[in-house]
């Protein structure tokens, strides 16, 4: 019988990987027209001057670099204690859950939970346009350096796809990926333009590129992807769906027939690209408390866009029950008067 021995959950932005003298950069990145920028209060897109109009004068008076660079050590210090974390119990396998962005899906085929199950996964450093911000380079290397075959334990995969299809969830087998892939998302709910990704060779997304890169490091543990469609309208798993899926995927591991020890990682969030400190804190509280009341009335209309990528916590956390969790760091950090940037998590269930 395999058992869940640990659990992490882990922000993966991009502003996790760069010092924090870059910050100013990718904030000048949040002012250009069309960033996904969304009201805490409403839930809807606005621009960066409606989002400054609205915005608590005091966060003008944070921007400074003495914060700036306690805020990134406070960081680097919860990731760190992750990988340690890891690196000490030395579980078998890992099930790393994370949201795909516009990586694997795109609306010919989003499906709300897959599951790949092939025996490698391709890491490949990313290829960024030319035109991006050199901060956002600068940060690539958070999602891996050199290409490799990273190792997938595909009978547990196998396990999940059926387990997860008899306990009534609908789950998308992923086996043989396609070698390149693009497509297009949108306009559907908060997305009011089409958004488009020209064919590209097929690597993993960064939700699990960042956990093999930086909390794995040089110790590529045998993985499962879990794909939740947590960004993209209208099919998106609710956040109580999400839970359950957690705690189905605890039954599963228990009822798998191998002498294994598991951990479960949840990639992504918390909120941004605008921090809701509220919805992040009230998330982080009801996971910590096991309270999966709590968890089902977060509102809906919050957890859109990028805040979004709290439900793989979410799912982690359910099939975490069984475990304590510890908040390592909450780390809010806003990079502009308006309160854009993103409230940045590090927890670990023992």
């Amino acid at each position: 019988m395999a058992t869940i021995v640990v659990g992490l959950g882990s922000s993966h932005s991009p502003m996790l990987n760069v010092p924090p003298e870059h910050w100013h950069v990718m904030a000048d990145y949040d002012r250009l027209p069309g960033k996904e920028l969304m009201s805490p209060r409403t839930g809807k897109l606005m621009t960066f001057d409606a989002l400054l109009a609205e915005a608590d004068p005091v966060i003008a008076t944070q921007l400074t670099p003495e914060i700036f660079a306690a805020q990134h050590a406070a960081i680097q210090a919860g990731i760190e204690t992750l990988a340690a974390t890891l690196a000490a119990v030395q579980p078998d396998v890992a099930i790393v859950i994370g949201a795909d962005q516009e990586e694997q899906f795109f609306d010919d085929n989003m499906p709300a939970i897959a599951i790949y199950w092939g025996d490698t996964w391709r890491l490949a450093p990313w290829t960024l346009p030319d035109d991006l911000p050199e901060a956002y380079k600068v940060s690539a290397w958070g999602y891996g350096t050199a290409e490799r075959a990273c190792p997938i334990d595909a009978g547990l995969g196998a396990h999940l796809v059926d387990f997860l299809s008899a306990a009534d969830f609908d789950v998308s087998s992923i086996r043989y990926p396609q070698p390149a892939y693009g497509g297009s998302v949108g306009p559907a709910g908060y997305l009011n333009v089409k958004r488009e990704t020209k064919p590209r060779a097929l690597g993993m997304g960064h939700a699990w590129a960042f956990v093999v890169q930086r909390l794995m490091n040089e110790r590529t543990i045998p993985f499962v992807p879990i794909m939740v469609n947590a960004c993209y309208p209208p099919n998106q798993p609710r956040a109580k769906r999400c839970y359950d899926l957690g705690r189905a995927i605890a039954e599963a591991v228990t009822a798998w027939g191998e002498d294994k020890r598991v951990a479960v990682i949840g990639s992504g969030g918390l909120s941004h690209y605008v921090v809701d400190e509220e919805l992040d804190r009230a998330a982080l509280r009801a996971m910590q408390h096991k309270d999966r009341a709590a968890i089902a009335a977060l509102p809906e209309f919050r957890l859109q866009s990028a805040a979004a990528e709290i439900k793989p916590w979410i799912c982690a956390a359910g099939a975490l029950e069984h475990l304590n969790m510890d908040l390592v760091a909450y780390v809010p950090c806003r990079r502009t008067p308006a309160g854009t940037g993103g409230g940045w998590g590090f927890a670990r269930w023992t």
